[in-house]
């Protein structure tokens, strides 16, 4: 097999197991040859091994000649913000994201903000294995500058897309849940500083995560839910640990899949951008095409994961995307998922429609969705794929990414290796819950047979 260090979403590990202190470091030379002494931001989320991971980074750079523009703890689409406009070669974000307490990463960041294309990680992979780079002259290091005042910029930006006056004269109550993630640090105060009245839970940064995962999954917000009814407020919001991501709950206390207000914003951005195209994973419920149908859009469906829908947006230039796990990317703020700007865009539709989010959504064609995964060792991820390739069977079959199995009665599944975990994930989607319940237990044990089959073989 080929040595290979990025996954879906940059490098990332178990801490001090996967992620050594030597290979953080040697990472950092290796990224820094890459950016050739240009100027790189860098950012980090709020675990615990990210304050030393932005040591040993910074150093790494440093020695290979970088300028290092240092912005301190932040969201990532901060971070993705910053580097889009600033006059830099790139940015490093330190962040594991949605995964458990003792993983941590790297992303690597092009120009442009969007995390960098296969064949520049393959660049960065080549100088690491064969230790290519080269250490400065002492009077070459690099130097760090502090540029940890961004957040105020970046929420700016994301006000200039919004009616503030009407959102100000809603006066929303609302919960943010940044489950101890960075969150905290921007979207209790945009939503404030946008006429809210903001309760939040979860809200101090806490590398342990102990109020909940940092996976927004909806078993995962049950104390969002019940906040949201407690103090009667018109919406709640999930973050994940380096908020990209947004998960909603309605007035309610019940909590939607991401593709359902993703439904939401799709709609309302295609009654007043008819025609535009609207780019989506294969892993998106197929209401998302059902509402291009119906409003004039076009859809641009892609393989799973947010590099590969940020740059088929900047590809076709396209305004918006999204994904099933709660990503929006708003173009015009950022071709990138942002969970602050999706807390934005709702607020946004609740003022101009004066409608509750719980009625907005049941004028959405209903599908129910189950997900879930499966155990799979990496060794034999692609031996198991194929093997469902040969056996699986439907009215249509995708393979986009995984596979996906269409069935007549407007059903599907979605099998497909994960970039970054040892498992298999699976998504059904189908027109009751007793339907999609169904077809995520059959392959479930279809996925157990396959991979049982690899090993002995």
């Amino acid at each position: 097999m080929e040595k290979r260090l990025f996954g879906t979403n940059g490098v990332r590990g178990i801490v001090n197991k996967e992620l050594t202190p030597q290979i953080v470091f040697e990472l950092s030379l290796a990224i820094g040859a890459f950016f050739n002494k240009g100027a790189v931001f860098l950012g980090r989320d709020g675990r615990r091994s990210s304050e030393v991971f932005s040591y040993l980074v910074s150093a790494g750079l440093m020695e290979t000649g970088c300028i290092v523009y240092d912005a301190g703890m932040l969201p990532t689409p901060a971070l993705q913000w910053a580097t889009r406009r600033g006059d830099v070669n790139g940015g490093v974000m330190i962040t594991a994201s949605h995964n458990p307490p003792e993983y941590n990463g790297i992303k690597v960041m092009d120009k442009d903000g969007i995390e960098i294309i296969r064949e520049k990680e393959e660049n960065i992979e080549k100088i690491y294995f064969n230790k290519e780079w080269q250490l400065s002259t002492w009077d070459r290091i690099g130097k760090k500058i502090d540029k940890s005042y961004m957040l105020e910029e970046y929420k700016e930006s994301i006000k200039s897309f919004i009616d503030e006056e009407k959102v100000k004269a809603a006066r929303f109550k609302v919960v943010v849940d940044p489950g101890n993630g960075v969150g905290a640090l921007v979207t209790p105060y945009l939503l404030r500083e946008l006429g809210c009245k903001v309760l939040t839970i979860n809200g101090n940064i806490d590398g342990t995560f102990p109020g909940r995962f940092p996976e927004p999954s909806l078993e995962n917000i049950s104390d969002l839910c019940t906040a949201v009814k407690a103090f009667k407020a018109d919406f709640g919001v999930a973050h994940d640990g380096d908020a990209d991501r947004a998960i909603f709950v309605d007035e309610r206390g019940i909590a939607h899949w991401g593709d359902r207000t993703f439904a939401l914003i799709e709609k309302t951005f295609l009654e007043e951008n008819p025609g535009e195209t609207i780019v989506t994973p294969i892993s998106s419920s197929k209401v998302i095409g059902e509402i291009a149908q119906l409003y004039g859009g076009k859809i641009v469906w892609t393989e799973v994961g947010s590099t590969i829908v940020s740059r088929r947006m900047q590809e076709i230039n396209a305004k918006l995307g999204g994904e099933e796990n709660g990503g929006i990317f708003y173009g015009e703020h950022i071709p990138a998922r942002d969970g602050a700007m999706a807390a934005a865009l709702i607020a946004n539709i609740l003022a101009k429609t004066e409608k509750p989010l719980s009625q907005l959504l049941n004028e959405i064609p209903i599908y129910y969705s189950i997900k879930t995964k499966v155990e799979c060792p990496h060794s034999i991820k692609f031996k198991v794929l194929e093997m469902i390739k040969e056996e699986v069977y439907g009215e249509k079959i995708e393979t986009i990414d995984g596979v996906k199995i269409w069935f007549s009665n407007d059903s599907w599944v979605l099998i497909r290796p994960s970039g970054t975990e040892p498992i298999y994930r699976l998504f059904a989607e189908a027109k009751t819950e007793e339907q999609a319940k169904k077809l995520v237990s059959e392959y479930k044990t279809k996925i157990k047979a396959f991979i049982k089959k690899a090993e002995e073989k």
